[in-house]
Order: structure tokens, then sequence, then C-alpha cells
């Protein structure tokens, strides 16, 4: 009888728990679902700004479910700006200088955590003190360097301060401190050399890093608006930043048609994260791990 009372006992007290756990669970999803909505609702927001039609964008209150919505405000903007080359000149600017930051970053970050050499400590700390320096504190020497060289208002120029960065360095020698050196030292009992080693072991062990800082490096490009606004001066040159922020008026501003560029310029990035989040999310779960 008493072992009867006692496993009706158990078995109620395992109900509760599971009972707990499920509530517990609900609501985690309920927080995520929030946090999601939260964060999703200025995209959402800018979407329907773009297709509402001219001044009823000043609603008071705001209506989600605009008559007459429509695509005019991304036919004004074809019109008002040559958007398509400014478009074309973002996405190469962007990806140019990232595949360049994942070069150079990598094979520093190698010598870094691989290769032997005196101040090698000493040096990584001066490299990354640069990370305290924000751009506004460089600008006036990199445009006298430009203008020195005769790069001014040239694609190159627009590439130059981003083609080495000290904060890829630093997460991809942190990537690369995690594959086990004992990989190196077959290899080079092989005879391969610390070429063959980075190029054929190291960077594809480190693939989750280096998609990780493909879409920081290239999210940076991307929204870079001081920069270009110093060097570049003729229209062809010109960056999205600079294109939408000629948008805005001295005394009156197209909002949908502002909204309308914005939304166009956040499509790139989002295809980027979705090719690359399997490896963001493994990058990730690598540095839990670790």
């Amino acid at each position: 009888m008493d072992r009867a009372r006692g496993r009706i006992r158990g078995e109620a007290g395992t109900s509760v728990l599971t009972r707990r756990a499920g509530l517990g669970q609900a609501g985690r999803y309920l927080l995520v679902t929030l946090g999601a909505a939260v964060m999703l609702f200025p995209f959402a927001w800018a979407v329907i700004t773009s297709l509402t039609p001219g001044d009823a964008v000043l609603a008071v209150p705001p209506d989600f479910t605009p008559d007459g919505a429509g695509l005019d405000a991304y036919r004004k903007l074809m019109e008002t700006l040559p958007f398509w080359r400014i478009l074309l000149n973002s996405v190469w600017i962007g990806v140019a200088s990232t595949v360049l930051q994942l070069l150079t970053s990598a094979m520093a970050a190698y010598a870094f955590a691989r290769l032997p050499f005196p101040g090698r400590g000493a040096l990584f700390s001066v490299y990354l003190a640069t990370l305290m320096m924000p751009l506004p504190v460089l600008v006036v020497p990199l445009f006298i360097e430009m203008r020195t060289l005769g790069l001014v208002d040239t694609y190159f120029a627009l590439l130059a301060p981003t083609i080495a960065s000290a904060f890829g360095v630093f997460l991809l020698r942190q990537a690369i401190n995690q594959v086990p050196k004992e990989f190196d030292e077959a290899a080079v009992l092989d005879g391969a050399g610390h070429f063959r080693i980075f190029l054929y072991i190291v960077v594809p062990l480190i693939r989750p890093a280096l998609a990780t800082f493909a879409i920081f490096g290239f999210m940076a490009s991307w929204n870079s608006y001081l920069w270009p606004l110093i060097i570049i001066k003729s229209p062809e040159f010109m960056t999205l930043p600079l294109g939408l922020a000629t948008l805005h008026g001295q005394f009156t501003t197209q909002w949908d048609v502002v909204m309308a560029g914005s939304v166009i310029s956040v499509v790139p990035i989002l295809i980027l994260y979705v090719f690359a989040q399997k490896h963001v999310i493994a990058s990730v779960a690598q540095t839990g791990l670790k």
C-alpha cells in the first residue's frame, strides 16, 4: 500500500515538473516572439511608409493599411537618382572591401597565432589599440594622404581605409587559436609549409569565423557615410548612403521616397545573412563551447 502511494506521489510530482517545464518553454517562446516583433517593427514600418502615397505618411494616428498604397515612391526614387548606378557602386565597393579585409585579416591573424617572432605580443597589442581610434580622428590624415597621392574622387580612395581591419585580425586570430596545433605538426611532417597549412588546413576550419567577419565587414562598408562624403565629389562614384542623404530637402522631405530607398538598401544585408547564417551560428556555438 505504501509502495503504491509512493508511486502515485512520484507520478504526480513528475506531472507537475512536466507542466512547469512546458510553461517555462512557452514563456521563452513568447519572450522570443515579442523580441522578434519589436526588432522587425522598424523594417515593417519602413515598408508600409514606402507604400503609403504622399502626405498620408504624416497622418495622425498612423495608418497601417493606407488607402491607395502602391509603388509610386519606388518609381520616384528611380527618377530622382541614378539609382542603379549608385546601387552598383555600393555593391561592388562592399564586395571588394569585404574580400580584401578577409584576405589581409586572415593572413595577419595566422601570423600572430602561429608564427613566433620577436615582439609579437607587443605588436598585436599596438594593433588592437587602433580599435580605440574612431574614424573622425583619422579622416583628416587619410584625406591628406589620398590628396597627396592624387586619389581623391576615385574608387580606390573609397577602398583604401578598409583594406585592413584590426577587429578582423583579432576575431580570426581567436578562431585560429582554437584550431589544434597538432594539425600543423602533422602537415609539417608531410612536407607542407606555412602557405599550404594556412590555405588547406586553417582556412577550412575557421570558415564560420570568416563568414561572421564577412557580414560585419560588408555591413560596415555598405553603411559607410562619413568617408565617402569627404572623399567623393562626382555623382558617378556616389554610394547608397550618400544617394539617400540627397533625398532630404532643406524645407520638405518626401518620406515615402526616402523609405523606399531605405527598404532597398536593407535587402542585400538580409540576403547576405540568409546565406551566411549557418556559419554565423556555428561560429557562436564554437565560441561558447570553447
